[in-house]
C-alpha cells in the first residue's frame, strides 16, 4: 500500500520501521522541531529524525486547517494513512483524503483509556491488563470502530517505560497484521468509556499516608516522566520503580534501606534519582545519600 504515515514521539518508531520495511511510506507527517537542550537549537521529533536516515519525504505543519496543507495531503494520493501519537487533530478533510482512510495506532483497549495519557493511567488505575487497538478514525476522540486488538497483562513491577516499549512493539507488529486483512471493524462497546487526561505534574509529589499499593502505582505510573517524587532534607528526589513489600510504621517511615512505610503497609523503592544525577539502585543511592527517619 501507498501510505502516509503520522506519528511524533519515540512511541511511534517501530511503527514507521515495520511499514516502511512491509509497505511503501510515500511521505511522513510530524511535530515541527522544537527547541530542546541547553543551547535551546531546534531539535527534530524521534519520528523525523528517523525518516530522514530512512531516506523518507518529511513534511511538519504546525497546523493541518488550511485548505493549502489539506490539498497537498490529498495530492499524494495515499491508499491509506497511519496516526501513531501524532499530536494534532485531524480534520474531517485529513481524514476523508486516503483511499482507506485514516488507522489510529491507540495504547489501551478502547474503550477504556480514551485520550492523551493511556499507558500511565492503566498503571496508576491498577489495570490487570491493557493493549493496542488499530483503530479507523472519525472525529470524536479515540471513538471509532476497532479493526484489531491485542492485550498484555501489566506486571507488578511495569513501569510507564517498559510498558511503553512493549505497547510501542506491539502496534508495530498490529498495523501490519490489520493492514494484511480486508480492514473490517466494530463499533466500541458503549460501556466502560474511561478517558486517559494528560499528566498532571501536579500529580506526581508522594502522599506517604496514602497506602502503599497507591504509591506504588504512582511510583511505576509516573516513571519515568514526570517522575514520582519526595523530598529528602529539602532535595526533591525522583523515584522510578518499586515494589509492595511488608512493613508498617508511621507514613514516610524509612524502615530498612529504601523500604518505606505508607498509611498502610509499605514500598521498597528499587530506583531513584537525585537531582542532576543518573538513576541508581539503593545500595548505589545510599552511599552518597544519608536518608532520614521520615520522608517527606
Amino acid at each position: 500500500m501507498k501510505v502516509i504515515f503520522m506519528g511524533t514521539p519515540d512511541f511511534s518508531v517501530p511503527a514507521l520501521e515495520a511499514l516502511h520495511a512491509a509497505h511503501e511510506v510515500i511521505c511522513v507527517y510530524t511535530q515541527p522541531p522544537r527547541p530542546a537542550g541547553r543551547g535551546k537549537k531546534d531539535r527534530p521529533t524521534p519520528v523525523h529524525a528517523r525518516a530522514l536516515e530512512l531516506g523518507l519525504p518529511v513534511r511538519h505543519p504546525a497546523r493541518l486547517k488550511s485548505a493549502e496543507d489539506q490539498a497537498d495531503f490529498a495530492a499524494l494520493g495515499a491508499d491509506i494513512a497511519v496516526v501513531v501519537a501524532y499530536g494534532l487533530i485531524l480534520p474531517q478533510a485529513i481524514l476523508d483524503a486516503p483511499r482507506l482512510g485514516c488507522l489510529n495506532i491507540h495504547a489501551s483497549l478502547l474503550p477504556r483509556w480514551r485520550g492523551a495519557a493511556p499507558i500511565h493511567r492503566a498503571i496508576l488505575a491498577g489495570d490487570a491488563e491493557t493493549g493496542i487497538c488499530i483503530m479507523q478514525m472519525e472525529a470524536g476522540l479515540d471513538t471509532g470502530p476497532v479493526i484489531l486488538r491485542e492485550a498484555t497483562p501489566i506486571g507488578s513491577e511495569d513501569t510507564t517505560a517498559t510498558l511503553h516499549d512493549r505497547l510501542s512493539a506491539m502496534g508495530a507488529q498490529g498495523i501490519l497484521r490489520a493492514l494484511e486483512g480486508d480492514l473490517v471493524s466494530d463499533p466500541q462497546p458503549e460501556e466502560g468509556v474511561t478517558y486517559a487526561a494528560k499528566i498532571d505534574k501536579a500529580e506526581a509529589r508522594i502522599d506517604w499516608s496514602r497506602p502503599a499499593v497507591e504509591v506504588d502505582r504512582q511510583i511505576r505510573g509516573l516513571s519515568p516522566f514526570p517522575g514520582a517524587w519526595c523530598l529528602v532534607e529539602g532535595e526533591r528526589l525522583k523515584l522510578l520503580s518499586s515494589r509492595l513489600t511488608e512493613g508498617q510504621g508511621e507514613p514516610g517511615k524509612v524502615l530498612d534501606g529504601l523500604t518505606i512505610a505508607c498509611g498502610a503497609g509499605a514500598v521498597a523503592i528499587t530506583q531513584a534519582q537525585r537531582e542532576g544525577k543518573r538513576p541508581m539502585g539503593p545500595e548505589e543511592l545510599l552511599r552518597g545519600l544519608t536518608l532520614p527517619e521520615r520522608l517527606g
